[in-house]
């Protein structure tokens, strides 16, 4: 094949996955045509969406998921990219981490669920689940634009990206590829010590000029399985309180139920497993709220 001498190459996979990266063989602009073709796979899709806290520990893998399976169900064309190159835990949550990706002409395949959910993670090329990352940078780099461009994604509605916890390397590295983020979904605890990181994603996506969809309070009240009272575990509240004193949209809360724990280990998502559960019918709300924040025009119908 004639391969090109400038930057104009258009083969469908990032340079680093490309048998003819070498000096003899192609001459293109590495940096162009990455940046094309994480473009080339975006202008596929809707509405590009960054979900982060900040801080970990807040239950935001297991918000992402369950949020990207409330929006499948509801119809919508959904991708879920895993970003939390440490701790890639969507496999996991998906009952999928025997899955192994294959590569076509036109890129990787994601996974996809039974209700149609297309997932990517560095879980899927981990042969050992227990085995740590120790990555620098610029290994970071280069499988986020992996992660973005070889993903052969398709048409969706919505690609939502599961960010690591900080505002660092990972999180600028998405948001520069992919220049246009449509939001990004604020998770966080109803305590003082998680709304403080909170702040600091509210104020790192409005330095990078990324609208932020709203704040969602995950493990908020816990009704006491022997009296049905309300137990505030992590106090109740701070995720909406936040959202008032920022004057961001507030998209609800997330109960703290042993059960979304007890799915969550077996790879079932809440939404799917117990679609009646109080947690359950949160996630579907925080669906519908996300769609009606970015399609004002439309009424999301059940």
């Amino acid at each position: 094949m004639d391969l090109p001498v400038t930057g104009e190459c258009r083969l469908l996979h990032t340079c680093e996955m490309c048998e003819h990266n070498n000096d003899t063989d192609c001459k293109a602009d590495h940096n162009e045509h990455n940046r094309w073709i994480v473009n080339h796979r975006m202008n596929d899709v809707k509405f590009k969406i960054i979900v982060g806290s900040n801080k970990g520990g807040v239950g935001k893998s297991t918000v992402t998921t369950n949020l990207a399976v409330a929006l499948a169900d509801r119809g919508y064309k959904v991708g879920l990219a895993d970003a939390d190159l440490h701790g890639p835990n969507i496999p996991k949550l998906l009952n999928a981490e025997s899955v192994r990706l294959k590569s076509e002409d036109d890129g990787i395949i994601p996974f996809e669920t039974k209700n149609g959910l297309r997932v990517a993670s560095l879980g899927f090329l981990i042969e050992d689940p227990n085995m740590h990352i120790a990555w620098r940078d610029a290994v970071k780099y280069d499988f986020i634009i992996e992660l973005l461009g070889n993903i052969n994604w398709g048409k969706l509605d919505y690609l939502l990206i599961d960010l690591p916890p900080g505002t660092g390397n990972e999180q600028i590295t998405i948001i520069d590829f992919i220049g246009e983020v449509d939001g990004c979904i604020v998770v966080t605890t109803p305590q003082d010590l998680a709304l403080l990181d909170a702040r600091k994603m509210i104020s790192f996506s409005r330095d990078s000029n990324v609208p932020i969809v709203g704040v969602i309070e995950n493990m908020s009240t816990m009704a006491c399985p022997h009296c049905n009272e309300d137990i505030d575990v992590f106090k109740r509240g701070g995720g909406q309180k936040l959202a008032e004193e920022l004057v961001l949209p507030y998209l609800g809360s997330i109960p703290l139920d042993p059960e979304v724990a007890l799915r969550s280990d077996d790879g079932e998502p809440l939404v799917l497993a117990r679609p009646d559960s109080p947690a359950a019918k949160a996630f579907l709300s925080l669906a519908d709220n996300c769609h009606k924040f970015l399609n004002p025009e439309e009424s999301l119908q059940p």
